[in-house]
């Protein structure tokens, strides 16, 4: 594969970019050049600024990957002219003036609520004991726990964000559904890459699919960067 373009991955909400070391060894194998972002997670335009320095960083263009809450991050930092593509990995993919928090505020009727807990200081956490049921159903026990355990906190500030300017609208998009998430419902993913008009791809898994299916993850990723 080319090795021509960077592949920079960006995380969501509750983690690090840790969580994408599957991924990177697999992208690595293949050639590319890979960059992870670590978020603050503080405040949406931080974490924007933080992945633009991260753009500005990398060799070549950019495939501009996003997780989660990492799908509005890469929403409005995509516009950067090196970013050539953008990637969700079941992702948010807010539309102008959206943000994690209007995209979730009707949630249809019967879908998974996810056992965030209320705010302690402006900032956010998942239920320890219903993280990997909601979260990681198809990580390692060990592994999932440890996700449980080394939760980062999450500000109501990011999730409040609102996106400018979508990149996705002059940018072509990939979007990864995992069709076992309970914490963004497959059908609120499948709705949103619709409306982007990504190439999408639909693979069993839960909402770390991309700690426990980094295979198709990977191959996602390389389909935007070919």
């Amino acid at each position: 594969m080319s090795n021509a373009k960077t592949i920079v991955l960006v995380h969501g909400g509750f983690v690090d970019g840790s969580g994408w070391e599957g991924v990177y060894r697999l992208l690595k194998k293949d050639g590319f050049e890979v960059s992870i972002v670590q978020n603050p997670t503080l405040s949406l335009a931080d974490d924007v600024a933080v992945t633009r320095r991260a753009i500005a960083a990398a060799a070549g263009d950019v495939v501009l990957v996003g997780h989660s809450y990492g799908g509005v991050v890469v929403t409005e930092a995509g516009n950067d002219p090196k970013v050539s593509s953008l990637v969700y990995i079941a992702a948010f993919a807010p539309d102008r003036g959206e943000s994690v928090s209007s995209l979730i505020a009707n949630p249809p009727a019967g879908a998974p609520v996810p056992p965030i807990l209320p705010p302690q200081d402006g900032y956010l956490f998942l239920d320890k004991a219903r993280f990997a049921a909601s979260f990681a159903t198809d990580v390692r026990p060990d592994l999932a726990s440890f996700m449980a355990d080394s939760q980062v906190p999450w500000a109501v500030e990011a999730l409040t964000g609102a996106v400018s300017e979508p990149a996705w609208r002059s940018k072509p998009s990939w979007y990864l559904v995992a069709t076992d998430d309970r914490m963004i419902p497959p059908d609120a993913q499948r709705m949103m890459a619709s409306r982007i008009e990504a190439r999408v791809t639909e693979a069993p898994g839960s909402h770390a699919v991309y700690v426990s299916n980094s295979d198709i993850v990977a191959s996602v990723i390389a389909q935007a960067a070919a």
